[in-house]
């Protein structure tokens, strides 16, 4: 088999399957018989000739996928006006707090929000796939270590947390959440940028897994969910924070 018959398997492969792939995947549609960086290097070349057209092919946590092009997304809504889930500010800022000082405890989170973080906010979270707990920290009460997964990855369009934006420039790209926002600014004793340069105490760590790598990664998105207009479930919008008591 040549290389354009090998990018036409990728190709297709690529764009019929429902979730990314990784290299190993891919590698069995050649029965092992293209290496690896073969492989990388004509996935490169996809990339290249996809280009100038409305989809993209983008690598991410999980492997590699098809997807539209962002700028494309005011189009495609108007085909399924399907509203979208909205997370409350606390849910977001939550999140923010374990993407950049992952692993953290809940105790972590709190200190650092200057509030008290409603149980439902963490399980907004576990049951959107976007973190889980890893382990336990060697304290009293061995409290739970929470980190983000791969899905929370994926559907950021990113291949790593070494793709989140820097801590200075998180203010400044805040407009882009607005949309995801259901609820008043809960203003803590610092920004959030400011508290999340603060050091926390160090503190021997137990983080053998509690789930398997296939218990945390799910389903993300595709080019046939975007084209059947799948849309992630109504997310509770009433849930709130309570101040820390004195």
């Amino acid at each position: 088999m040549n290389t354009a018959q090998a990018k036409r398997v990728l190709e297709t492969a690529l764009l019929c399957s429902a979730q990314p792939m990784t290299v190993r995947e891919l590698r069995v549609l050649f029965a092992d018989e293209l290496g690896a960086d073969s492989l990388k290097e004509m996935l490169l070349e996809l990339q290249l000739e996809w280009t100038p057209k409305g989809l993209e092919l983008v690598q991410v946590a999980s492997g590699w996928r098809f997807q539209s092009r962002p700028g494309l997304r005011e189009y495609l809504d108007r085909l399924h006006p399907e509203k979208p889930p909205k997370y409350t500010r606390a849910a977001l800022e939550t999140l923010a707090i374990i993407a950049y000082r992952q692993p953290v405890t809940r105790g972590d989170m709190e200190d650092i929000r200057g509030v008290t973080i409603n149980s439902q906010v963490i399980k907004q979270l576990e049951d959107r796939g976007w973190l889980e707990v890893i382990g336990h920290r060697e304290t009293v009460g061995r409290p739970s270590l929470y980190a983000t997964t791969r899905q929370f990855l994926d559907d950021l369009g990113l291949a790593s947390l070494d793709q989140l934006p820097l801590l200075a420039q998180v203010d400044q790209q805040a407009g882009m959440l607005q949309g995801l926002v259901d609820d008043e600014p809960v203003q803590p004793a610092l920004s959030l940028d400011e508290a999340l340069q603060q050091d926390t105490a160090q503190v021997p760590l137990d983080l053998t897994p509690e789930l398997t790598a296939d218990q945390t990664s799910g389903q993300v998105s595709s080019v046939q969910e975007t084209q059947h207009g799948n849309a992630s479930p109504e997310v509770p919008t009433d849930i709130t924070d309570s101040p820390t008591s004195p």
